[in-house]
């Protein structure tokens, strides 16, 4: 039985949403939007969300409207797909790679402590170059696979050294975060100055391409709706509407990144369905939890007890000390049963970019180092079978039985 890494949730609600947005007359960003920030935002528990068309976009317009500028340098994971670095970049600004931590993969708090303690104190850091030597602005955690990092540490961090968080919460919602049992549960879209989500297809909620910023601060809302659309002064779409004027004022060269009312009526819809869709995937993740129970060459993810964990991904080890077959030859055995997996991520030190560039080496990063070279992402979505589920996990059992040593 072949397998797919995803399968979206689509159903007759969200064809009914799209199509009475085509029918409306209304293609681009408008009323449907509005209604999408405004349930989000409400979803959320935070004052604003803004819509555009990736995160990669939402995380671009965060950092643009804190203010990141040349030369300032933004704490990143080193264990991240390429858009949470490649937008500090945008800014000439400097990625400042943090190794992450082994059971949960989020940036190592710890370690980020002693980053900053260095550059407080003029000291090398691995990345940075010494004339590029100062305070950092900002720290940008990723909340990876859809498990929060530790709130409480990244918290601490920014307070003692004055640092903007900008949460790249991709792999979210739904997730939440806690203190210690018994301390009350705070939802991802509240823990950060602002937060910014994505909509891609295998994302817990699609628009088929899109994303989200959220926050509190009116001022930062306002300055990425603007740039959102060209830098046009007033919400563009109601030039075209019964309700807006033909003039408008350009304040600053913006971007392109508005999410147009087809997209955004997919994600009425999906977040509707978000309980649902988690309740699928958790279920998912449940069976490969029965069925992958005992067999000794696997690590499976864990869930730390303070989290709510949107699984998105679900991350498999493989213990390499007792099989006589590496990662890759692991998933190109899964190919060829037509079961597709895949690797999130290549540490960002291992791509040429960032290791020419930065003058990066593997022994800077161990844990994601170590990590990189045991992960495997197996298929998970919400309407997953249990025949699909008994097909992967039969799979991973018969390739690690037959290369045991």
């Amino acid at each position: 039985m072949a397998v797919p890494f995803y399968r979206p949730s689509i159903t007759e609600a969200e064809i009914a949403e799209v199509l009475d947005t085509l029918r409306s007359g209304w293609l681009t960003t408008g009323p449907k939007t509005k209604l999408f920030e405004e349930r989000f935002a409400a979803y959320a528990g935070c004052k604003h969300a803004v819509a555009v068309n990736s995160c990669t976009a939402a995380l671009h317009l965060a950092l643009e409207a804190i203010g990141i500028a040349r030369g300032d340098l933004v704490l990143v994971p080193a264990m991240t797909f390429t858009a949470t670095a490649e937008v500090v970049r945008y800014f000439d600004a400097v990625p400042v790679l943090v190794d992450c931590e082994p059971e949960t993969f989020c940036l190592d708090s710890a370690q980020a402590r002693r980053i900053l303690e260095d550059l407080r104190a003029g000291k090398p850091v691995a990345g940075v170059a010494k004339e590029a030597i100062r305070p950092p602005k900002a720290i940008l955690p990723v909340h990876f696979g859809g498990q929060m990092a530790d709130v409480d540490a990244i918290e601490a961090l920014a307070k003692e050294f004055d640092l903007f968080v900008i949460d790249d919460a991709a792999h979210t919602p739904p997730a939440a975060f806690r203190s210690h049992a018994g301390a009350p549960w705070r939802k991802v879209g509240t823990t950060a100055d602002i937060t910014c989500f994505s909509f891609y297809p295998n994302k817990p909620i699609t628009t088929g391409e899109g994303g989200m910023a959220t926050t509190d601060n009116a001022a930062w809302a306002d300055r990425m709706r603007v740039m959102s659309l060209h830098g046009i002064s007033k919400d563009a779409w109601k030039r075209y509407s019964g309700a807006g004027s033909w003039y408008y004022e350009i304040v600053a060269p913006g971007f392109k990144y508005n999410l147009t009312d087809i997209a955004a009526a997919l994600g009425v819809v999906q977040l509707s369905r978000v309980d649902e869709l988690h309740a699928g995937r958790r279920r998912a993740v449940e069976r490969y939890a029965e069925a992958l129970a005992g067999e000794e060459t696997v690590i499976p993810p864990s869930e730390h007890p303070d989290r709510l964990h949107a699984w998105h991904l679900y991350i498999i080890r493989l213990k390499l000390d007792k099989l006589r077959i590496d990662r890759g030859a692991f998933i190109a055995e899964m190919q060829r049963r037509g079961i597709v997996c895949s690797v999130h991520f290549i540490p960002l030190h291992l791509h040429p970019y960032w290791r020419e560039t930065y003058h990066l080496a593997p022994e800077q990063f161990p844990e994601a180092d170590r990590l990189y070279r045991e992960i495997v992402t197996l298929p998970l979505f919400p309407g997953m079978t249990d025949a699909e589920i008994a097909e992967v996990t039969g799979a991973v059992r018969e390739i690690c039985e037959a290369n045991r040593r």
